[in-house]
């Protein structure tokens, strides 16, 4: 990676619980990642909640420098990592320039509108369980398949950060989930193995949060 003369242009190193940047500060450079994992986080009300966790590959800061607008959500680094920075001139040039670097960053965004959108309909869930549930359904939705189901790759531990609940409502979630055997908790990420027996489950939980317990 050190002969990468991209990296060694614009290479820099960052060690882990480095902040690239915070909620509300301008942007003047854009990242690349190309080893290590990068956070994204946004408080909600009074819970930090991750938007994302970014690998090898992905990119982040794009949109301050191209709508020079202030940083809409703040950037940490989870591991150490190796990061490309580069300045708006520079990010313009290779827009300019280079079609497939256009095209990527066209259907990145459109991810993350995607994205951008369930996370919205999560937020709309009044109750904690629901939030779990409806991220893990989601999530497993465009995972990669695995011989015992979909495999969401993400640390258990930052579930509850990624949905916005605190830490005991994420595990009291995951309890009834693992009881009921519609998931499977590993160290780096959970399995689903039946995606539809996950969302009736959800359904049933939206049910109870609006009707309450029957009988």
């Amino acid at each position: 990676m050190a002969d990468d003369p991209m990296f060694q242009r614009f290479g820099r190193e960052f060690p882990r619980g480095a902040v690239l940047f915070r909620e509300g500060e301008p942007g003047k450079e854009m990242f690349v990642v190309h080893q290590g994992r990068v956070a994204i986080t946004k408080k909600v009300a009074d819970v930090e909640k991750i938007l994302s966790t970014l690998g090898p590959g992905e990119f982040l800061g794009e949109m301050a420098i191209l709508n020079n607008r202030p940083r809409s959500a703040t950037a940490t680094c989870a591991e150490d990592c190796k990061l490309l920075v580069i300045d708006a001139k520079t990010f313009e040039a290779m827009i300019r320039s280079n079609a497939e670097i256009a095209v990527r960053l066209i259907k990145k965004l459109s991810d993350r509108l995607a994205e951008a959108n369930e996370q919205i309909e999560n937020l709309l869930l009044t109750d904690a369980a629901s939030r779990v549930v409806h991220y893990l359904a989601t999530a497993a939705e465009r995972a990669g398949r695995t011989q015992a189901g979909m495999k969401i790759d993400m640390v258990p531990k930052e579930l509850a950060a990624r949905v916005g609940v605190r830490p005991e409502q994420a595990d009291e979630a995951l309890m009834k989930l693992l009881k009921a055997k519609l998931i499977s908790v590993h160290p780096d990420g959970f399995v689903v193995p039946d995606v539809a027996k996950l969302r009736h489950f959800l359904e049933f939980l939206q049910m109870k949060a609006q009707f309450g317990d029957v009988g």
